[in-house]
């Protein structure tokens, strides 16, 4: 078996703006096995500034890997222990090895194209005009459930566009979901959330910086709106540390990138620890290309979830590989009519 790592560019159609500024690309890379005449693809992707292995080692790790794959995915897979963009890429690619066909790394009515996958259109932060524009594109797309990253312009502002969003569309016509990226101070987060409460949100993600965890666990126990934990996962790698953090912080969901907790094993995880504590998830992409995208969402329906995933970004890319997925009326969807393009 052979194995080699191609870095991709991914370039947004416009720039896309988050509390952590504003991005207009996507660095990733792509591991490709070869193997009697079989290919296997897996894509291995990083957020600058908010990956666990955004390191100066990394590319550095990925050729260590590619020079042992002779090792197998197990042996790879624990000595990438603090890769867990890697990880994933592992995963996808032994499994796309194995499959039939490149990209069909798990069979089902979804990829059969006779089932959907709910999933929620991202509304990304802007100015006030940008932001209105955005949800009204999605309402009029066949959106049921919304998620709005806040945290960028004022309050207020931000507060009133949800507020005209529940004024026109009760929570029984779209759910409505906020991400504020760590952007409250610890001091105004309990106040800002019983004025969130007020709207009917489902819920918000990561209201504080991760990493402060008493805080976290205190705001848990008194918030009116429910607290899902995003980057607070990341970068926790010991199984008992898992444990030990939902059961200090206690929240009402939590939110898993598995290119940011170690792919679909990593993933896994957390979502028996979760639900050993009655903690509520989903799954979300972290950018990826329709690649990682693609493996995502064919795990994610095995899972049986009933709440709209995080899975609506392929098409945020000028040079995004050509797919089956296609997103329609708020579902994304494997359309076997369509087919791959991926060309490096």
């Amino acid at each position: 078996m052979t194995a080699t790592y191609h870095k991709h560019i991914l370039e947004f159609k416009q720039p896309s703006g988050t509390s952590r500024g504003i991005l207009k690309t996507k660095e990733t890379w792509f591991l490709i096995l070869e193997h009697q005449n079989q290919k296997g693809i897996g894509e291995c992707g990083i957020l600058r500034g908010l990956s666990a292995d955004d390191r100066p080692d990394y590319e550095q790790q990925l050729n260590w890997t590619c020079q042992n794959i002779h090792l197998g995915l197990q042996e790879l897979y624990t000595a990438n222990r603090e890769f867990p963009s890697i990880q994933f890429g592992l995963e996808m690619a032994f499994k796309s090895l194995k499959s039939v066909n490149d990209f069909n790394l798990f069979p089902s009515k979804f990829t059969r194209g006779e089932a959907f996958i709910s999933i929620n259109g991202l509304i990304w932060m802007g100015d006030e005009a940008f932001m209105k524009r955005q949800i009204t594109d999605k309402i009029e797309a066949g959106f049921s459930c919304i998620k709005m990253k806040i945290g960028a312009i004022d309050f207020l502002t931000e507060y009133n566009l949800l507020k005209s969003i529940r004024k026109e569309f009760s929570k029984a016509d779209i759910e409505l979901r906020v991400d504020a990226n760590g952007a409250f101070s610890e001091e105004e987060a309990l106040e800002k959330l019983k004025r969130l409460s007020e709207l009917d949100l489902h819920s918000i993600e990561q209201p504080i910086k991760q990493g402060n965890i008493d805080c976290m666990a205190k705001l848990c126990s008194q918030t009116p709106l429910p607290i899902a934990l995003d980057e607070e996962l990341i970068g926790i790698f010991d199984v008992t540390k898992k444990q030990e953090l939902l059961q200090t912080i206690q929240p009402q969901y939590i939110i898993l990138k598995p290119s940011f907790v170690g792919g679909w094993k990593g993933s896994q995880e957390w979502i028996t620890f979760a639900e050993t504590q009655n903690i509520g998830w989903w799954i979300t992409s972290a950018l990826e290309s329709n690649v990682g995208l693609n493996a995502i969402a064919q795990w994610t329906y095995t899972l049986n979830s009933h709440m709209p995933q995080g899975l609506g970004t392929g098409s945020l890319f000028t040079n995004n590989f050509e797919s089956p997925l296609v997103v329609k009326q708020g579902e994304l969807q494997y359309d076997k009519n369509l087919n791959w393009n991926f060309n490096l």
